[in-house]
Formats: C-alpha cells, structure tokens, sequence
C-alpha cells in the first residue's frame, strides 16, 4: 500500500478531497491547520459544514472522497448525516467515505455511526500526521479505528451481525446523549454547558427533553436509568 505521502506509480502526486463536518469552527480551524503542516498531505479540504442540513448540501454539491464527520451536530448529529448520504456511500463509482473524528469514544457512539455506514472512527487526541494517514486508508476502502476502539468495535460484531439496539436509547439524538451521561456522571448544568460549548439554557432544554423522551421524572430517575445501562 502507498503511504499518504508518496506518489503513485506514475509519479503524480496521490490527493483526496475531504469535507470537515464539525460544529465547532475553532476546531474545524485546527484541523486544517494541522493537516497542513503535514509534510506533502495530498488532502485537500473542499468544504465544510456546522450542521446536519449543512453537511448534506456541502456533501452533495462537492461529492468529497472522504468526510470527516463528528458525531455530535445540531440537527440529528452525524448519524443523521450518514443516513441522508446512504446513496452516495454505495455508488457504483466514487463512493463517498466516511471517517468520524470526535472527542467521544462512547461505545454508543462509536457503534452508532459504524452501523450507519462509517468506514471508521478515532478520536480528537489523534495527531495530524496519523489523521492524514487514517483519511487516505478511508479513501482506499480500509476501516480504521483509534487503537482504544477497534477491541470493543469487534466484540460487538462478534456474535451478532449488527448490535442490540435499545429502543428507549435510539429515541434520544446524539446530543441527548451526551448531556444524559454527563448528568448521570453528576455534572452541573454549568459544567455540562462548558463542556459541551453550549450555553445553560441549551442544557436545560436537553434535559427536559431526555426525561420526556424516557418518561423519568428527575436527574435521580435519570442517573439510575444510565447505570443500568452502563452509560455512565
């Protein structure tokens, strides 16, 4: 296999078009940045997006080899994405890939976006030389997962085709999730914003949404729901 910094066979130098879905700018930023620092990348970012809506109109007015794709978006978060796009995962020709980048490595999470389609998934600690390397193995067809998740991406698919799926889980988005450990963690709503960069009030609004969605009464009930299903 060709390194991402070497050149095919008749010495043209191997380049792959890539869209950043994140929506966070700063972070969108740093990515490039660091992308570019990466001695001869042959990666090239051709769009980007904030959101679910915007991720599909990017995606299909640039058709991208590769998506790096966060897992947590408004609008439905990457998941979403993946599901809107499934025609152009497995076109004939030039199939779109996606590799999700996101500072979770939830279980939920990783096995979510893999189930969607994802061809991997590492997380944000990854350095930009290896992110370089994970976005042209993508592109070649291979799955790739930071070290940590391949074990337990496998044992999932071990005895089954695809995972259980928890209904009472699935009626939640990926945001809802997020807030739903971190206050089953026992978090603040202040804290819970910091992390998340949401304001309190956004917080708030998942959490009433969470315990309407699974019918609990309060971040006890909430707690204890997430223990049983070792969420936390």
């Amino acid at each position: 296999m060709t390194s991402a910094n070497e050149s095919t066979e008749d010495g043209v130098e191997r380049r792959v078009r890539v869209v950043l879905v994140d929506d966070h700018r700063m972070f969108r930023t740093g990515v490039q940045a660091e992308i570019g620092q990466t001695e001869r990348t042959g990666v090239e970012v051709v769009g980007e997006a904030a959101d679910v809506d915007q991720a599909i109109t990017v995606i299909t007015a640039t058709r991208p080899e590769v998506v790096l794709l966060d897992v947590h978006l408004p609008g439905g978060g990457g998941v979403e994405v993946l599901r809107r796009c499934a025609s152009l995962m497995t076109a004939a020709e030039d199939p779109v890939r996606f590799l999700a980048l996101s500072v979770s490595d939830a279980a939920e999470d990783v096995i979510g976006v893999i189930r969607g389609g994802a061809r991997g998934y590492v997380t944000k600690t990854i350095t930009g030389a290896d992110l370089v390397d994970s976005i042209f193995r993508v592109q070649e067809g291979d799955a790739v997962f930071s070290p940590r998740l391949a074990g337990f991406v496998l044992d999932a698919f071990a005895s089954t085709d695809a995972p259980p799926v928890d209904e009472d889980l699935d009626r939640l988005t990926q945001r809802e999730r997020e807030v739903l450990r971190l206050i089953a963690r026992g978090y603040a709503y202040k804290e819970i914003a910091k992390q998340l960069f949401i304001s309190v009030k956004t917080v708030e609004s998942h959490v009433s949404a969470v315990l309407r969605k699974l019918q609990l009464s309060n971040r006890h009930e909430l707690t204890r729901w997430a223990t049983a299903r070792r969420l936390v």
